[in-house]
């Protein structure tokens, strides 16, 4: 169980997501999708169960040092210092013991080579996305989440950055968890998703199980409580809030 101020707003979650997997966590606004990603980075108390990242409990354990075992979270507001460069953003994400560079980045994100100068403030929405996935990736993280990639985005820009956030899973073999409001685009590129409704679990399989049972997704947007369901997936899931 996951919530804020030891109130469960999500509750019976049980997830997994494998090296190299993308997973996409769907679900209508409201529905405990930022809660979850939020206490897996360890910014919010585990109130029941436990999360585990590469064999290892968080319970108890601080953000920083969640950051330190290899979680790295891109927020729903991008988490960038506006003040400061492109460049300067990026370093602030560098450590000495990261086996990823700027240039291996720039490889992914190549709009940002010549805007490196610029102040993070006076990017567009979708150049904004783009250093908020740098920086995370520069952090050398094995689990990458990332929260509702296309707020304020056209859907023309999402839909060119999601592949690259496809790539970069098969690339470094990287965990990637993904909330997502533009459904369609999110299940082109995952191999498995989650839907939530009123902080519980409704679906969950691959992308064309879940676009099969188009009644269900539709009911689980407008906001419809649908019973609980256990996963459509034959591998059980290990690790949730």
């Amino acid at each position: 169980m996951a919530g804020h101020v030891g109130i469960p707003s999500v509750r019976g979650l049980d997830l997994h997501v494998e090296r190299g997997e993308l997973v996409a966590l769907l679900g209508p606004n409201g529905a405990g999708k930022s809660t979850t990603l939020w206490t897996i980075a360890g910014a919010l108390p585990i109130i029941g169960g436990d999360v585990r990242v590469l064999g290892r409990s968080i319970r108890g354990t601080s953000a920083h040092m969640v950051a330190r075992r290899g979680v790295a979270l891109v927020p729903e507001d991008r988490g960038l210092f506006f003040q400061l460069s492109v460049a300067e953003n990026m370093r602030l994400h560098c450590h000495r013991a990261s086996t990823v560079t700027v240039d291996q980045v720039l490889g992914y994100f190549p709009a940002l080579e010549n805007l490196q100068p610029r102040k993070s403030g006076l990017l567009s929405g979708g150049e904004q996305q783009m250093l908020a996935v740098a920086c995370a990736l520069l952090s050398d993280p094995q689990v990458l989440m990332i929260d509702e990639m296309s707020l304020g985005l056209a859907p023309i820009i999402v839909e060119r950055l999601l592949p690259v956030v496809r790539q970069i899973a098969d690339d470094r073999n990287m965990a990637v968890l993904l909330v997502e409001q533009h459904v369609q685009a999110a299940l082109g590129v995952a191999d498995r998703c989650y839907v939530l409704n009123h902080g519980e679990l409704v679906m969950s399989g691959t992308p064309a199980a879940v676009l099969a049972d188009g009644h269900l997704l539709e009911a689980s947007y407008l906001g419809v409580h649908t019973d609980p369901v256990s996963s459509t997936d034959p591998t059980p899931a290990t690790s949730g809030p």
